[in-house]
C-alpha cells in the first residue's frame, strides 16, 4: 500500500525544522551585510576602490561554489555532522575576521573563510538520511524556503542593525549565530542511524559527465549565473542610488521590505498556473523579461526614491518567480537518476555567479560608472533570455520515490526500471540496488500510483 498520504514522524520533524534553521542562520550570515556594506566600505581603508569592495561583497560565492561539493562527498566519508561542524567553525571564524578588520583587504579574507564554510551539500544529504523516501521533498522545499525568508528578513533588520550595531557588530553577530546553529546541530538534529548515498540530493561523480553535456541543463546553469551575478552587482549601486535620492541609509528597510513582501504575493498566481496549465516555458520566458524590464528601470530611475521603490517592486518579483522555479525545472530536466548532481553543479554555479557578479560590477562601476554596470547586467539577461526562448519545453512531470525493500541483483534492477517505465503515466524510473531505491518521474494526469506499489510487491517476491 502507499504511505504517501502519512504525516511526517517527530523525528522527521524534528531533523526538517533543525537543518532548515541551520541553513537559514548561516545564509542569514551571508546576506544581511548586502544593503549596507557599500556604506561602511566608504571609511576602510583600501574602501574607495569598488573592485575591492565588489570583491569583498562576493568573495564568499568564490570560496562556496569551490568546495561545495568536495564537502558533499567528504560527509559520505567521515560523517555529516562532523562536515557541518567544521563549516559553522569555518563560517564563525569568518565572521570574527571580518568583524575585527582594519581594512578592505581583511573583509576580503573574512568573507573567503565564511564561504569556505560550505555546508549545503551536506545539510541536504543528513535530511536525506532522517526523511523517508516520501517525505524528504516536504524536507528539502522546507529547507529551500529558508533562503528566500531569510534573503527578505536580511534586507529589511540589516539597515537597523547597522544603525545600533555597525557592520563589525553585525559579522560579530553572524559568528555567534554560526556556534548557535552548531548546538542545533547538536541538540535538536537526530543522528541518523545509517548514512548511504542519495542520488536525488548528493553529487555523484559518475553522474557528472552527463549533467555538465545536457544542453537543457546548461541553459538552467547560465541562468542561475546571471541571476546571482545581476543581483550582487546592483547591491554596489542600489542603496547608494536611495541615499543620493534622499533617502538615509538607516530608513532604507522602508522601501525593501514592502518591495519583497508585495513581490513574494505576486508571484503565487503565475506559480500556480505554470505548474496547473503546464506552461512552465512561457512563464520562466516572461520573467526573465520582467526582470530585465525591472533592471532597465532601476538605471533610468536615480532621481527618485518612490521610482527606485516600484523599479526594485519589478525586479524582486522577476527575481523571486525565478528563484522559485529554476529548481523545479532542474528537477524536471535532470536524469532521473542524476537529479542531485544537477542540483549540485547548478548551486555551485549559482555561487560562483555571486562572485563574478559582485566582482566584476565593483570594477565597472569604480571605472566606468553605474551605466556600465546597469549595460553588463543587461547583457547578461539578455543571453538568458535567448537561451531561454531555444530551449525545450519541460515535461509536466513530478519526481517521485519508493522504497525498494527486497535484495536484487543489478539485472533484476534493470528489469524492474523497465517494466516501470512501461507504466502508464510514467515517463523514466530508475531502480537503484544500493540506495534501495525507486526513483521514477511520472505525469500525474495519467499516473496511477497503485501500479508502481503493485508492481514493486510483485519485484521483491
Amino acid at each position: 500500500m502507499s504511505v504517501s498520504s502519512e504525516k511526517m514522524s517527530p523525528a522527521e520533524l524534528r531533523a526538517t525544522i533543525g537543518l532548515a534553521g541551520v541553513y537559514g542562520l548561516r545564509m542569514f550570515g551571508l546576506f544581511i551585510i548586502l544593503p549596507v556594506f557599500a556604506f561602511y566600505a566608504e571609511d576602510l581603508p583600501g574602501g574607495d576602490n569598488y573592485t575591492l569592495i565588489g570583491i569583498a561583497l562576493g568573495a564568499y560565492g568564490l570560496t562556496q561554489a569551490i568546495l561545495q561539493i568536495p564537502f558533499g562527498w567528504l560527509s559520505d566519508r567521515i560523517g555529516r555532522k562532523p562536515v557541518i561542524y567544521i563549516g559553522l567553525i569555518l563560517f564563525a571564524l569568518g565572521s570574527l575576521i571580518a568583524a575585527f578588520a582594519a581594512d578592505i583587504y581583511w573583509i576580503i579574507i573574512g568573507r573567503i573563510v565564511q564561504g569556505a564554510g560550505a555546508i549545503s551539500a551536506a545539510i541536504m544529504a543528513l535530511a536525506a538520511d532522517l526523511t523517508r523516501e516520501e517525505h524528504r521533498t516536504k524536507a528539502m522545499a522546507t529547507i529551500g524556503m529558508t533562503i528566500g525568508m531569510v534573503f527578505a528578513l536580511s534586507l529589511a533588520i540589516a539597515p537597523t542593525l547597522n544603525q545600533w550595531i555597525g557592520v563589525p557588530g553585525i559579522f560579530a553577530m553572524t559568528g555567534i549565530l554560526a556556534v548557535l546553529a552548531m548546538l542545533v546541530v547538536k541538540k535538536i538534529v537526530p543522528d541518523p542511524q545509517i548514512s548511504r548515498f542519495h542520488s536525488d540530493t548528493e553529487t555523484s561523480a559518475d553522474s557528472f559527465r552527463d549533467v555538465i553535456r545536457n544542453t537543457q541543463l546548461l541553459r538552467l546553469n547560465y541562468g542561475i549565473f546571471a541571476l546571482h551575478a545581476t543581483l550582487m552587482a546592483l547591491w554596489l549601486v542600489v542603496p547608494l542610488t536611495l541615499r543620493e535620492a534622499g533617502l538615509v541609509a538607516n530608513d532604507h528597510w522602508q522601501i525593501y521590505l514592502p518591495v519583497l513582501l508585495l513581490s513574494v504575493v505576486c508571484i503565487i498566481p503565475p506559480i500556480i498556473y505554470a505548474e496547473k496549465k503546464a506552461k512552465l516555458k512561457p512563464v520562466f520566458i516572461v520573467a526573465i523579461g520582467i526582470l530585465l524590464l525591472g533592471q532597465l528601470l532601476l538605471a533610468f530611475t536615480t532621481d527618485s526614491i518612490m521610482a527606485t521603490a516600484a523599479a526594485l517592486w519589478v525586479f524582486f518579483t522577476a527575481f523571486n518567480l525565478l528563484e522559485a522555479s529554476l529548481p523545479s525545472l532542474i528537477s524536471k530536466i535532470a536524469p532521473v537518476g542524476a537529479k542531485g548532481t544537477a542540483i549540485g553543479i547548478y548551486s555551485s554555479t549559482q555561487f560562483l555567479g555571486a562572485f563574478a557578479g559582485a566582482s566584476i560590477g565593483g570594477y565597472l562601476f569604480g571605472h566606468y560608472g553605474s551605466s556600465a554596470l546597469y549595460g553588463f547586467c543587461g547583457l547578461l539577461l539578455v543571453i538568458w533570455l535567448l537561451l531561454a526562448i531555444t530551449m525545450k519545453a519541460p515535461a509536466a512531470v513530478r519526481s517521485k520515490m519508493y522504497s525498494v525493500q527486497s535484495d536484487m541483483d543489478l539485472n533484476q534492477s534493470k528489469e524492474l526500471s523497465r517494466r516501470l517505465a512501461e507504466l502508464p503515466g510514467v515517463y523514466e524510473a530508475l531502480v537503484l540496488v544500493n540506495e534501495k531505491i525507486a526513483y521514477l518521474k511520472v505525469d500525474m494526469k495519467g499516473f496511477d500510483e497503485t501500479n508502481v506499489i503493485k508492481l514493486l510487491e510483485e519485484g521483491v517476491k
